[in-house]
Order: structure tokens, then C-alpha cells, then sequence
């Protein structure tokens, strides 16, 4: 499996807060599964942090049928992506997913706050949209850094 490390320009240089997530890759007919927030028009590959104790394989799971209602079948873990900002590390695990069925969608407070909701959308098109990360440099560090991790991801895994 590829490490990847992104380190922000706010990085402290050491950090003693660390947060792990797993992510998934769902495609099918060439559009990709994507959590997108109606109110802030952002988008994001579905996933979130693992609890205490919790395989990363039921951790994508639980997190995909949480934010789309999708249930999947993940592949092993195919990419890891570090990232460093102020003084946390963000544990980033990829899987790839294939569909199996479906269940009810299960927002926190914050995802039914920006209007989550699931989205497919042609893989050239979520790819150009990541790609642009650079543009929220000035305005919004927060996408621009998870655009930016997610374009990294993608052309990983082999995405063109």
C-alpha cells in the first residue's frame, strides 16, 4: 500500500493530535458516489473518522450506508494519505467499493445542517472539480486542502 504525505503550510512541525478516517471509491458507469453539501456546494468522497476499537474495513462500511444509503463490499486498504496541519495528523484510508445494497441514510447534526446528501457524478467531472483545490488557496483552506487530498487520491488509484 502508497503513503502519501501532504503537509499544509501551517504545520507546526510535530503534532500530538492524530485522527484517523476511511474513505471509499464507488464507481459505477463511470460516475463515482459522493457525499455532496447542498449549502456549502462541496463535495467529498464518502467516509469519516474510525472509533475506538473498530476494524477500517466496518468503519467504511458503517460510514458510506451512514451518508448515502449505500451498503458496500470494500477491497483492502489501497492508499493512505497523511495529512500534517497545525499540530494534527490526519490519517486518510482508501478503499475501493462495490455496492451490495442499500439502507437508510443516517446524517449527524452537522451533515443534515449543510444539507448532505449522496450524489453520483461523472468521474471526469469530480475529477476537474477536485483538480481546481488551488483556487480555495486564499479563501477557504479547509476545502482547498481536502480538494486537494481527494485529487491526490484519485490520480493514485489510477483515475485519469
Amino acid at each position: 500500500m502508497k503513503v502519501i504525505d501532504i503537509v499544509g503550510e501551517n504545520y507546526f512541525g510535530k503534532w500530538d493530535k492524530t485522527r484517523t478516517a476511511c474513505r471509499a471509491v464507488i464507481i459505477k458507469d463511470n460516475k463515482m458516489l459522493l457525499s455532496y453539501e447542498t449549502k456549502t456546494d462541496q463535495w467529498m468522497l464518502p467516509g469519516g473518522g474510525l472509533e475506538v476499537n473498530e476494524a477500517e474495513a466496518d468503519c467504511v462500511i458503517r460510514e458510506v450506508a451512514e451518508e448515502t444509503g449505500i451498503v458496500i463490499k470494500p477491497s483492502e486498504c489501497v492508499l493512505e494519505i497523511d495529512e500534517y496541519y497545525e499540530d494534527w495528523k490526519w490519517v486518510n484510508r482508501y478503499f475501493l467499493g462495490e455496492m451490495v445494497g442499500k439502507t437508510n441514510v443516517q446524517l449527524t447534526d452537522r451533515e443534515q445542517e449543510v444539507g448532505m446528501e449522496p450524489r453520483w457524478k461523472l468521474v471526469d467531472e469530480i475529477l476537474s472539480i477536485f483538480s481546481k483545490h488551488q483556487m480555495y488557496a486564499d479563501s477557504d483552506e479547509m476545502r482547498r486542502g481536502m480538494y486537494l487530498r481527494e485529487y491526490t487520491a484519485l490520480k493514485t488509484i489510477g483515475l485519469r
